[in-house]
């Protein structure tokens, strides 16, 4: 199957292939030589945490067993396999085989868009396309499932998208790449609803007399998709935990990386944007109505929640290449001539993959540090050493809390707690509500927290009756209760669901 636009068949050089090659390998380089960076988030210890235990039980998960809030409650991974994978490279490799296996899927994927832009722009411009790719999609490269998932995002979408400017419908042998992005993360969902946009846009520009057999085959499609993605442990409950993600309504508004983006100070995403429109009037782009319902609803998205901002990065640029195209694809003839000779490209390729072997081997034996602000190794021995049972944690020391096997209060799966509960909490550490946190503290029977140091929470528990400090450092500060009865007719967790 080739995602690549028709229009480059007959032209593509293995010469060519090169230039995909070497960006995919700059920015494997790029991200192992920073390594550190893609250890920001703590949700990796859970992820890998879930993983091992698929390994160790040879199943998957259908209940919590993390938590104590929502301990037995139904809840599924829908990110099993990547959560595998993360923890098969972990388990001999320490950090290092997390750190490995991110950079080569985000390199997979900017070589793939690379590889697609190359029918339609010159070589300089898709090297500038796929450098603001990675720029814009930095903050959201973590070792986290999403990742792993980017190279079959990019795969979908490009064949999707060359499908519609061909006036024709994808190959039912895409079908496999859906079931793979199913399992591997839970943003399978924005693949199947770009079906709809790239389908019109199809049927939009076919002959009249094809539309309706076109449209046809396009449902046909939709519905394999549909069926592909059910293709997962979980079948048919993979899209009704996908759905309940995206229901989360209000909670996504105080969870850091729902949040919408900031515009408070200029920056890369905000000149992206603009740099769009100012192109748009200076080059005169005129887009088809089903293609600017499509580039609207991505801006939307990442304008609406951060960690869109990579499917923004990814997915634009296809959107707009054809319309942006400014001649045929292929390299000008005397590029092809300089390059025409066979052994040049097999030896560049084998200088490429040795050195990224060479770089690979090498981050294997590099000690990779996770993030310290949300790993609070010491505040956690405090609480081990007090013997806590009932830990009310900060919402970013959850994964941490879980790879040292103590049960938490809240972690980074806001869809398990549900809506009422995420919004409880944060009203309660933020400080909007005192009794909140007073009501949450006695209503699970907490005898200890673990907060960051700079919530309002954390410094309200200075003052307040039966607390006490116990711990504090730059990142983490526990208080413990020295009064064991909680206050009025405190409610355990089960009588509180």
């Amino acid at each position: 199957m080739s995602v690549s636009a028709t229009n480059s068949a007959g032209t593509y050089s293995p010469a060519r292939g090169l230039l995909p090659l070497c960006f995919g390998a700059g920015a494997c380089l790029l991200l192992l030589f920073l390594g550190d960076l893609l250890l920001q988030d703590s949700d990796t210890f859970w992820q890998i945490k879930t993983g091992q235990w698929i390994i160790d039980h040879h199943a998957v998960p259908y209940s919590d067993f993390y938590s104590f809030t929502r301990l037995g409650a139904p809840w599924i991974s829908n990110a099993w396999l990547s959560q595998v994978l993360y923890a098969a490279v972990y388990a001999p490799w320490g950090w290092a085989g997390p750190v490995i296996l991110t950079s080569l899927a985000a390199a997979a994927a900017m070589a793939i868009l690379v590889r697609l832009l190359d029918a339609y722009f010159e070589p300089a411009h898709c090297i500038l396309l796929g450098m603001l790719a990675v720029m814009l999609s930095w903050h959201h490269l973590l070792a986290r499932p999403h990742v792993l998932a980017l190279p079959v995002m990019v795969i979908w979408v490009g064949a999707m998208i060359s499908a519609a400017d061909r006036r024709t419908y994808p190959s039912l042998w895409l079908l496999p790449w859906m079931s793979l992005w199913a399992n591997l993360h839970g943003g399978f969902v924005l693949g199947l609803a770009l079906i709809g946009p790239i389908a019109l846009e199809a049927v939009w520009d076919a002959a009249p007399e094809r539309r309706i057999a076109l449209a046809a085959r396009w449902a046909m499609f939709a519905a394999g998709a549909v069926a592909a993605s059910c293709c997962t442990p979980y079948g048919w409950n993979t899209l009704f935990a996908a759905a309940k993600i995206l229901d989360l309504g209000q909670v996504l508004s105080v969870i850091a990386e729902w949040r919408p983006a900031e515009f408070t100070s200029f920056g890369l995403f905000e000149a992206c944007l603009l740099g769009l429109v100012g192109l748009a009037f200076y080059r005169g782009v005129v887009l088809s109505l089903p293609r600017i319902v499509l580039l609207l609803l991505l801006t939307h998205m990442a304008l609406t929640h951060v960690r869109s901002i990579d499917a923004f990065a990814l997915i634009v640029p296809l959107v707009l290449a054809k319309p942006l195209a400014s001649r045929p694809a292929g390299f000008a003839s005397g590029s092809q001539d300089r390059w025409s000779v066979p052994y040049i490209p097999g030896l560049a390729v084998v200088a490429l993959a040795v050195g990224v072997y060479a770089s690979t081997v090498a981050a294997a034996h590099r000690d990779f540090v996770f993030v310290k602000s949300q790993t609070p190794a010491a505040a956690v021995d405090a609480l081990i050493q007090r013997k806590a049972k009932r830990v009310f944690n900060s919402y970013e020391f959850g994964g941490y809390l879980i790879d040292r096997d103590i049960p938490t209060f809240i972690d980074g799966r806001a869809e398990l707690y549900g809506k009422p509960f995420v919004i409880r909490f944060f009203n309660a550490v933020e400080g909007r509500k005192l009794d909140e946190l007073l009501r949450l503290l006695d209503e699970f029977q907490i005898d200890a927290t673990l907060l960051v140091p700079w919530l309002p929470a954390a410094q309200m528990l200075d003052h307040i009756e039966g607390w006490r400090k116990f711990y504090a450092d730059d990142g983490a500060v526990v208080h413990v209760r020295t009064d064991r009865t909680p206050r009025n007719d405190a409610r355990t967790p089960e009588a509180s669901r």
